[in-house]
């Protein structure tokens, strides 16, 4: 191991996954809605929380739009 290394020296270059990071959030989400994709996630052998994330990311790269009905 070397005594001193040149930092300066070394080819910086950026994280190419940087676009990808994800961000901690708190969202409250009704019991019957987590059940669902609890149990979708469990058919498709995937962790609940990154099919909440991959169906979201859809709907934003799509631009979806919620359509909303009061009755």
């Amino acid at each position: 191991m070397r005594k001193e290394y040149d930092i300066n020296g070394l080819n910086p270059r950026k994280n190419p996954y940087t676009s990808r990071l994800k961000k901690q959030i708190t969202i409250n989400i009704d019991g019957s809605t987590i059940d669902y994709f609890k149990s979708m996630a469990e058919t498709q052998g995937i962790p609940y929380q990154t099919l909440i994330n991959l169906y979201l990311r859809d709907c934003a790269s799509n631009h979806r739009q919620v359509q909303i009905s009061w009755k």
